[in-house]
């Protein structure tokens, strides 16, 4: 928890403000307030201290939340503040809509007490973390060349940190949990491994990388992410956006375990055939660190059970992985698979 945050919260109607202020007041956050539009625009211009999170109504008179999110988006000193919606609007393109323009995250009207502290202290918490990678380049650019090779092993270990933490925090907001992630990343490493196009290098970067796959899922409603049963065609389309998300959050940083991470989350829904998404790449189109992650996590996510299925006998998951070669999965990945089976076998028994 972030004691010093500073949270701005802009709602025309004062008791919600109030109730919000209420809901959060044991997190000891500052607050300021506003319920207008134009007036908070003003406000966090005007500010002396940069506001850490804003959350943020959608229908107010005058300046709509919308047109409000867009123009702190389109100013350089505000575009990477997080903004979280607060709306009584819950329908599909309401909240398309809503992401469309800049937000990280919509809470939905009347709050609850838990999933509002739990949605601002993950947005404060990714946001930090954001602001730490951008301090770490700075400070990079301005060392001297003879320190250059120290401060770039000094920033990678520092992104690995950052991973694990950002992904301590999708354990703990969605169905991932500590282990999947860790047998993912050793899947993939080993596929990297046995491939002969990839350097060691490559076999370090995606087993550091790859267990930001799933980021994305801490913007899905937790409704929707926990759902035991099968998505409406709705509700599928706001799961599909976790993996655009994890790629907008992540694609700035021009560091490579970063990057590759959002390579990595942007594509691993992505199929051989062209038919996974978001973007519907096809073979090679897609990058083979996404071809190798998709195959990584769906052997294991197959391999164990998740709160809407059991886990499948491990012949049914070797068979399912052979049984789409050349359409959902690379075929020379499917290759090398079937080749180790007894090594990769050995990470999925993994407690």
């Amino acid at each position: 928890m972030d004691l010093n945050a500073h949270i701005l919260i802009i709602d025309d109607v004062v008791d919600n403000i109030q109730v919000a202020m209420n809901l959060m007041k044991e997190c000891s956050y500052n607050f300021s307030f506003s319920t207008r539009g134009a007036e908070a625009l003003s406000l966090i211009e005007q500010s002396p201290v940069a506001f850490d999170l804003i959350l943020l109504d959608i229908m107010m008179p005058g300046i709509d939340g919308f047109t409000v999110c867009k123009k702190l988006k389109a100013n350089p000193k505000t575009k990477d503040i997080p903004i979280i919606f607060l709306t009584a609007k819950v329908d599909i393109d309401s909240i398309s809509k809503g992401f469309s323009v800049g937000a990280v995250d919509y809470i939905s009207k009347p709050f609850h007490a838990e999933e509002l502290i739990a949605r601002v202290q993950t947005h404060l918490q990714l946001h930090r973390a954001k602001k730490l990678l951008q301090a770490n380049n700075i400070s990079l650019e301005t060392k001297i060349k003879t320190q250059h090779q120290r401060l770039l092993t000094e920033l990678e270990e520092n992104q690995k940190e950052i991973i694990w933490m950002l992904t301590e925090l999708m354990e703990a907001t969605s169905d991932e949990t500590g282990k999947h992630i860790k047998r993912v990343a050793e899947i993939s490493a080993l596929l990297a491994q046995h491939h002969p196009t990839l350097s060691e290098e490559d076999v370090d970067t995606l087993f550091h990388a790859s267990p930001m796959h799933d980021i994305g899922k801490m913007t899905v409603p937790h409704e929707i992410l926990h759902k035991p049963g099968r998505y409406t065609e709705e509700e599928f389309i706001v799961m599909q956006s976790h993996t655009s998300n994890a790629y907008n959050l992540l694609r700035s940083s021009k560091r490579k375990l970063i990057k590759a991470a959002a390579i990595i989350a942007h594509q691993h829904h992505e199929k051989w055939n062209g038919k996974g998404y978001p973007r519907q790449l096809k073979g090679e189109e897609i990058h083979i660190y996404g071809r190798i992650v998709a195959l990584a996590d769906v052997f294991d996510a197959l391999s164990h059970p998740r709160c809407y299925k059991k886990a499948w006998e491990m012949d049914e998951v070797i068979n399912y992985i052979v049984e789409h070669s050349g359409s959902q999965f690379d075929p020379a990945l499917v290759d090398i698979f079937t080749q180790h089976i007894d090594d990769f076998k050995e990470i999925a028994l993994q407690a």
